[in-house]
């Protein structure tokens, strides 16, 4: 076998094989020779076929056979020799001329192809004591446990009927029809809906034009959609409800105590109090960890200028670019409305596609030097969760997933680059700092890197009644999967 290399252009290669039909033929010889005692044919004893009817009868086929195992066998053996890492499955070329191919296949031409790969870059080893990073933390005070375990408890709350005029507090139950300019507009109605007074769910001014309104009677409610509502269509004008209330029910009051406890599942009051603080803590720690995490990537990125293979960042611009555009698609917005243009956002997000390829390709490597494993135990437990995700599918999904060997691999790359995290972060200088909620709740000024003017990947809320309150858009996908490569 001759092998060549025709193109070292930075991570890019190419290489050029040539296997003599001599070799071809030389393996063929081989299997012809080893089907010989296996064949079974009509007019020949056992093992007594001639090989030269073998060749007749099989050895196109054997041929065929031959070619699929050396283009499966020589990449990775090149690359073994070669001492490269490619970044993706190498691409085979051969010739597509049919009297070329035939010419393989009788064994009387050599057979040649190349491959066309490109390189992991070579990722050094570095100190990385020297990466400060200042952990955000929050004192969790017990009048924000207390408040919480209130909520917890209004939400347990037993409604009855009430005579009389609605109040802050109260429920109430309404149909409605929003119009603009007098003309009923899509997903603004509803019939039945439940609503507390004061709760803040629905868009501002909504409710409080309710408090006073008694069952039965029918009533307006003019309202100004927020300037950021997702519905492009809806933001920043003003709609007038119809409302009909159809039913006004009154809280009965509700003790912390143990029934209340009890009645949510819980021994006590006590353990009440203690799940919501969990609760709570568990909420704050999810955001340090991504703030934690955001300092720890951005010092990776730093410290590592490394170019990133064209085809996994072309891979990746294509993901977030579709996401991006079915998102704008189904809140109704374009990039005009997010302050941009798809050419100007077309550069940002390729920008954060590299990014996010070359802190992977880093985590990565620094994992494997780490001895970072993700075990077979976490592997289904991430399968679980997924199933679970699916009530009422469990049973497919599960099957799905048993079935579909390259689905349980994808759940490895987010549990090894958190694993990898956890790493950096026993070595890196972390120094930890007492903040408010609301500095630790902050966002960030820009997501990635992109600004948040342009944020044009917010995420359409859930479809919801009209005058249901816009929700935060979720947080930008998460940083490239540190995936090994092949």
């Amino acid at each position: 076998m001759q092998v060549t290399e025709t193109v070292n252009e930075g991570l890019k290669r190419e290489i050029k094989v040539v296997v003599p039909k001599s070799d071809l033929q030389a393996k063929l010889t081989d299997r012809l020779h080893d089907a010989k005692g296996k064949v079974r044919l009509n007019g020949f004893r056992p093992g007594k076929v001639p090989v030269s009817h073998l060749r007749k009868m099989y050895g196109k086929s054997f041929m065929a056979e031959i070619v699929n195992e050396i283009l499966s066998e020589t990449p990775r053996s090149i690359l073994a020799e070669r001492e490269e890492k490619s970044a993706t499955q190498p691409e085979v070329d051969m010739t597509e001329d049919e009297g070329e191919a035939e010419k393989v296949l009788t064994g009387e031409s050599d057979f040649e192809f190349s491959l066309k790969y490109e390189v992991i870059p070579p990722i050094e080893s570095k100190d990385f004591s020297s990466i400060a990073i200042t952990r955000p933390v929050v004192e969790i005070s017990d009048e924000e446990v207390e408040e919480q375990v209130k909520r917890v408890a209004q939400s347990a709350a037993e409604y009855s009927e009430k005579k009389g005029k609605a109040a802050d507090g109260d429920r109430v139950t309404i149909d409605y029809v929003g119009k603009l300019d007098g003309e009923p507009f899509e997903g603004g109605a509803d019939e039945g809906a439940q609503l507390v007074l004061g709760s803040g769910t629905f868009i501002p001014g909504f409710e409080e034009q309710l408090v006073g309104a008694k069952a039965g009677d029918d009533t307006q409610v003019t309202v100004t959609f927020p300037e950021d509502y997702q519905a492009a269509h809806l933001a920043g004008k003003e709609a007038v409800f119809d409302v009909k209330v159809t039913l006004v029910e009154k809280a009965a009051p509700v003790e912390i105590d143990d029934d209340l406890a009890q009645k949510l599942g819980l021994e006590n009051a006590e353990r009440l109090r203690s799940v919501v603080r969990e609760q709570i803590e568990g909420q704050y720690a999810g955001m340090t960890r991504q703030k934690v995490k955001r300092q720890l990537l951005d010092a990776l990125d730093e410290m590592y200028q490394i170019d990133s293979p064209e085809k996994l960042v072309e891979t990746e611009f294509n993901n977030i670019w579709a996401q991006i555009s079915a998102e704008l698609e189904q809140a109704g917005r374009t990039f005009e409305d997010e302050e941009t243009t798809e050419e100007e956002a077309r550069e940002e997000y390729r920008k954060l596609a590299e990014r996010r390829v070359r802190l992977g390709l880093v985590l990565s490597h620094i994992g494997e030097e780490a001895g970072v494993e993700v075990t077979e135990t976490e592997l289904q437990q991430a399968v679980m969760r997924h199933v679970q995700q699916y009530p009422g599918q469990e049973r497919q999904v599960y099957e799905f997933f048993q079935k579909t060997p390259d689905a349980v691999a994808n759940l490895r790359a987010p549990i090894f680059e958190e694993k990898t995290v956890d790493h950096l972060l026993t070595v890196a200088n972390v120094t930890d700092e007492t903040v408010s909620k609301e500095e630790l709740m902050a966002e960030d000024e820009e997501d990635d890197i992109v600004p948040a003017k342009k944020e044009a990947k917010k995420k359409a809320a859930p479809k919801k009644k009209a005058p249901a309150k816009k929700k935060k858009a979720d947080d930008a996908p998460a940083e490239a999967e540190a995936d090994k490569a092949e």
